[in-house]
Parts: C-alpha cells; sequence; structure tokens
C-alpha cells in the first residue's frame, strides 16, 4: 500500500512540497488555507463572490501530470488590460465554481483537466476571512492587510477568522489516515495559522498516529517575524497546535548569495537555527534552491528566495519510507554529529 503524505499551508509552500513530492509513488493530499483577500484571487471574491482561487490553483498545477503548456497556462498572468494581473488559472477556477455551484466539484473538475495526482482539499468551503487585533487595539482586516503589516512583530492580541467557518470534513480523515503531515514552509500567520484557526485541524494534528514534520521558513518578514529563530516559530504555532506536536523540524542551514542577501535585508532575515535540546528532532539541511523571478502582473510581492523542492522532498522522504529519524550521536563524545539516521518502526 502507497504511504499517505498530506500538507498543510498556503499556496507557494504547498506548491514547493507537492511539486517535489509528486515524483514518488505515494498518495499526497494538500490541504489549502482558505482566507486569502489579496491580489487576483481577492479582487475574484470581491466581485464574483467566490472562494480564494490561488492557493488551490497552486496546488492543483504542483499536482498536475498535465503537459508543461496546460500548467504554464494556469499560471500564467495578464500583463494589461481589465485583466491585468489576473492568474488565468483563477479566472478558470471561479468560473468552474459557479457552473457547478460547488467550490469542491470545481477543483475536481480541475484535476482531471489537469490529470492532478493526488488531492487538494480546502481546510474550510465557507466564506471568511482573517482578522488580527494588535496590542494597542488595532485591528488588520483581511489576510492582505495582515500580510503587508510591518507591526505584528510589536505584539497582537489575538488572530482569528470571521464569519468562524465550519471546517471541511474530509480535513480531519485525511489527517488522521496520513504517514506523515507536512505544515509549512509558508506565511506564518496568513497560510499555517489561518489553517490552524479552523476547528478539527489542532485536534487531528494532535491524535493523528502520523509523523508530523513542521518544514520552517528560510526567510523572516520584517515587521512581522523579525529576527525570528526556529525556536520562535515553533511557539507561536504551538499555540495553536498545542504542545509538542511535532515529531521532526527541517531547518535550513545555508546562506543565500551575499547580493542577494543584500537585496533581501530590506525585507527580512535569514531563520537562525536555535533548538538543540528539544523532543523533536531537528534536521539542519542544505534546502535553498535557484532564486526566484518576479512574475510580470503579479499585483503580489513575493519572496523569491524559496526552497529547492528536490532537496526537501528527498528529506521528507526519508521519513515517509523509512519511519522516524533519530540523530546519530558521536561516540566518545556523545554529541549529536549533524547527520541522522532512520529508525524502522
Amino acid at each position: 500500500m502507497k504511504k499517505r503524505v498530506c500538507t498543510i499551508g498556503g499556496g507557494t509552500g504547498n506548491f514547493v512540497v507537492l511539486s517535489g513530492l509528486k515524483k514518488y509513488d505515494i498518495q499526497l493530499s494538500a490541504i489549502v488555507a482558505m482566507a486569502d483577500n489579496g491580489g487576483s484571487s481577492g479582487i475574484l471574491r470581491d466581485e464574483l463572490g467566490v472562494l480564494p482561487a490561488g492557493d488551490v490553483r497552486q496546488c492543483i498545477v504542483a499536482l498536475s501530470d498535465s503537459s508543461r503548456l496546460m500548467r504554464d497556462l494556469m499560471s500564467y498572468r495578464f500583463e494589461k488590460g481589465g485583466l491585468q494581473g489576473h492568474s488565468f488559472g483563477n479566472i478558470f477556477l471561479s468560473s468552474l465554481e459557479k457552473v457547478s455551484g460547488s467550490f469542491e466539484r470545481a477543483i475536481e473538475e480541475l484535476g482531471l483537466i489537469l490529470n492532478m495526482k493526488g488531492k487538494v482539499i480546502p481546510v474550510t468551503t465557507c466564506k471568511t476571512h482573517l482578522e488580527m487585533i494588535l496590542k494597542g487595539g488595532e485591528v488588520l482586516k483581511g489576510e492582505e492587510e495582515i500580510y503587508l503589516s510591518n507591526k505584528i512583530d510589536r505584539g497582537y492580541e489575538k488572530i482569528f477568522l470571521t464569519p468562524h467557518p465550519k471546517p471541511n470534513p474530509r480535513v480531519a480523515q485525511e489527517i488522521m489516515n496520513a504517514d506523515v503531515v507536512v505544515l509549512g514552509p509558508g506565511g506564518l500567520y496568513t497560510s499555517l495559522i489561518s489553517s490552524l484557526l479552523v476547528d478539527g485541524v489542532a485536534d487531528a494534528l494532535q491524535k493523528t498516529k502520523a509523523t508530523k514534520v513542521f518544514v520552517v521558513n528560510l526567510m523572516n518578514k520584517k515587521g512581522q517575524t523579525t529576527h525570528f529563530t526556529t525556536s520562535d516559530y515553533i511557539n507561536e504555532i504551538e499555540k495553536y497546535t498545542g504542545k509538542d506536536v511535532f515529531d521532526v523540524i527541517l531547518v535550513n542551514n545555508e546562506v543565500p548569495d551575499e547580493e542577494l542577501m543584500k537585496v533581501y535585508s530590506k525585507e527580512g532575515d535569514l531563520v537562525v537555527n536555535d533548538l538543540h535540546d528539544t523532543k523533536a528532532l531537528v534536521v539542519e539541511q542544505k534546502l535553498i534552491g535557484k532564486s526566484g523571478e518576479p512574475q510580470k502582473g503579479d499585483l503580489m510581492n513575493r519572496n523569491l528566495i524559496r526552497h529547492d523542492m528536490d532537496k526537501l522532498a528527498v528529506e521528507i522522504m526519508k521519513i515517509v519510507e523509512h519511519g522516524k529519524i533519530t540523530n546519530i550521536s558521536d561516540e566518545k563524545s556523545g554529541e549529536k554529529d549533524g547527520r541522522y539516521s532512520i529508525c524502522h518502526q
């Protein structure tokens, strides 16, 4: 029986993980955040009354076994005119939702067109928005305001979904049936925590027998996670999942090109690992991929320092194929030497 891997997060992070894992003979399912109200997705939500298509569309494309041309078509953004900034795939998926009357039916139909190898599951099919109350009382309304804010690292009182949505019943089932669950990488508040705020997700993560993996972001976002270390990410996530939920934490230990870091110094800094004595196994590897290029017509300013999909997939597949992994200790000193071995379950 094929091993089952379930990912949780937003569009770009899920896209990278799924694109790498798709090459292996496993059953894949992607649980996707559904509070996006920025860029093309936000405009279509406002004008058509549809659910946000962008993150879901990226996951479908990642799992597609169709031609390169069809995948490029679904990711194509119009550069000018009345459709400037819109992704063709977002428009197509939203049109399918309107015609079929169901967002999940639209996902199914687009998946058939693109020969999707796996399942893409919205964390909720209710229309909901992410809001955050900062210390001092300022309210950030919508994922876009939260994504663009430079005040979050001063502290916030509460983050929540409004109206509070009903969970997609398929989500808890996928988490419970998985062999491995992967959370991240992705926007800490907008992709990861927004998914965990939906009822049943955190509870399923606590109860599942799956090996739970957290992929730490490569870069911090200035004004939101300024100078965050790995432990800061874990502590923030575990406010919503409960303590000690993760079995394995994957952390990058590679430094990007100096020129690229100079460019990104205005946006944020590199996440530094400070986890050493934890219940979870911390795996450090070189995980940085080639720097991306801004997509013409994109209405959002996106981080172009991203994980290497193949390197990330290799590390996840070590866990999928052999079970949990443990650090190798130096026989003389008893200290971990940075390598790790597979423990068959």
